[in-house]
């Protein structure tokens, strides 16, 4: 797991190695803050796809920096049904909500094969004593999680199933495409139809009818777990979906 030549997903063994630090995506840090982040890391994990990383209602007492792949929160009903929240890209900081409540409020799961840098939780006061900078970055990426959440409720609230479609579409690409994980305008696509409904609050049969529906349009082409925007703008309308210029963000 250590070996950063044994695959370009595994976590390095020195933050200053960090492959997502060299990309523009992310604020840079003080080389006092970044030795502090390396010490407080406790070590590196890996997680199969559809692994568990963190379980519902239970207490992990851990935080984690997804380094490579994808993985998703979600909740689940007592009947199984299941709402996934947001998905989870590398970069994204796990498992802070569990700081405010005796056990994981929600449950995260690897959609790939997941590289993890993990942190102690109860280390986060030490860090938010010692260094207010990083402590701004925590409430900051809180923030900018709270934002998410405050999206997909318009998503599902208000857009029609083509609008939450292409909205999605759109959103993942994006996100991609920040962290320089695009190529020839496309990127790696992991997610199979029930995610995206779970995601959507679809049924799997009005999920698989819309995303034939775009493509058929010729606005986006899925093949071969690769997601290839073919007209990003025509998308953008549909979703009423505008971003603005990408601001950095902190990467702990």
């Amino acid at each position: 797991m250590n070996n950063p030549a044994a695959s370009p997903g595994t976590c390095p063994p020195r933050c200053a190695g960090c492959r997502l630090r060299e990309t523009s995506a992310f604020t840079a840090v003080k080389p006092d803050e970044l030795d502090f982040i390396e010490a407080f890391r406790s070590g590196t994990a890996s997680v199969p796809a559809g692994g568990t990383i963190i379980y519902e209602q239970k207490s992990s007492g851990k935080l984690f920096t997804l380094y490579s792949g994808w993985a998703f929160r979600y909740k689940t009903l007592t009947d199984g049904r299941r709402q996934i929240l947001n998905f989870l890209l590398p970069g994204d900081l796990i498992g802070l909500q569990q700081e405010f409540s005796d056990s994981a409020i929600h449950g995260i799961e690897a959609v790939t094969d997941v590289a993890l840098c993990v942190f102690p939780r109860d280390g986060l006061w030490k860090l938010f004593q010692a260094y207010p900078g990083l402590g701004y970055d925590i409430t900051w990426i809180s923030a900018r999680a709270e934002g998410m959440v405050d999206d997909n409720l318009l998503t599902a609230g208000r857009r029609n199933a083509t609008e939450r479609v292409a909205v999605l579409l759109m959103h993942l690409y994006r996100r991609m495409e920040r962290i320089g994980l695009a190529e020839g305008g496309a990127i790696d696509f992991p997610l199979n139809q029930q995610h995206i409904a779970d995601a959507l609050g679809l049924s799997l049969v009005h999920t698989n009818k819309t995303l034939r529906r775009l493509q058929q349009l010729g606005l986006h082409e899925l093949h071969n777990g690769r997601l290839r925007l073919l007209n990003p703008k025509a998308l953008q309308r549909i979703a009423d979906y505008y971003e603005t210029p990408p601001r950095q963000v902190p990467l702990v």
